[in-house]
């Protein structure tokens, strides 16, 4: 009797691990068929190497660093000249009648100066156009020519001459022609002294006296006594004949009247 309880006993433990193992084959084999027929998601990559079905992750562009640019818009180069094209120069221009006042440097006497000698005189102040440019500076110095010249002869006459022309202007170490009266000359007139010139002038007074006082003396007194009278009024005559200079001194102002248009060109 035990054995057979024994048997029987063995026979169920053996016929449930046999339904234990199949249960559990029933169940791997389930499971792997739902995991054949379970729909793909096609949004997951799958770990496949091979190329083919590996599709690349999108690039995530890096941030720039780049920062915005500060300068300032390029501005456009100024214009120069050329250095081969200069300026073209400009023209001031005095018209005919205009007054240059001129200080005159140095003395000028009959005594010591001749026709046709030059002299120089300093602009006495700026000259202007009628856009009032300065034309001529002050400063600028004219030579001035002597066209004539002649000292008085007597003492009862005024007619000492000194007559002045404006030849050319020097203006900043250039010269320019320039034609102009002088006017204004505020000349006088010197003793220059008697000399044997003055004596010739009466005409041998005191030998004409003696020849006249001994014809009317009747002798050699009267002739001596001519003689002396003849003399002093020969001698009175020679002052009054004795040449006298005309003079026009050092530091005199002088006028100056344009007789032609005056143009000066500058850079």
């Amino acid at each position: 009797m035990s054995r057979r309880l024994l048997a029987v006993f063995g026979l169920a433990l053996a016929a449930a691990c046999a339904d234990g193992d199949g249960d559990d084959a029933a169940t791997a084999d389930s499971l792997n068929r739902d995991l054949q027929l379970a729909p793909a998601d096609s949004s997951v990559a799958l770990n496949d190497p091979s190329p083919s079905t590996t599709t690349p992750a999108p690039a995530t562009p890096a941030p720039s660093t780049s920062r915005p640019s500060t300068s300032q818009p390029a501005r456009p180069a100024a214009s120069t000249p050329s250095a081969s094209t200069p300026a073209a120069p400009a023209a001031r221009t005095l018209p005919a009648g205009t007054e240059v006042n001129a200080t005159v440097g140095t003395e000028i006497s009959s005594n010591t100066h001749k026709q046709g000698q030059t002299v120089a005189a300093r602009v006495a102040s700026d000259v202007r156009d009628a856009q009032g440019r300065v034309v001529i500076p002050a400063g600028s110095t004219v030579n001035l020519t002597i066209t004539s010249i002649r000292e008085s002869e007597n003492k009862s006459d005024n007619m000492g001459t000194l007559t002045l022309a404006a030849a050319s202007v020097e203006i900043n170490g250039t010269t320019h022609d320039l034609s102009g009266n002088v006017t204004g000359l505020a000349t006088e007139l010197r003793d220059r002294g008697t000399n044997v010139g003055d004596v010739a002038k009466v005409g041998g007074g005191a030998a004409a006296g003696a020849v006249v006082g001994r014809v009317l003396g009747g002798g050699t007194k009267g002739a001596i006594i001519g003689g002396v009278i003849g003399g002093a009024v020969g001698a009175q005559r020679a002052n009054e004949t004795q040449d006298r200079d005309v003079i026009l001194p050092a530091g005199s102002t002088v006028v100056i009247t344009l007789d032609n248009t005056f143009t000066r060109t500058t850079t």
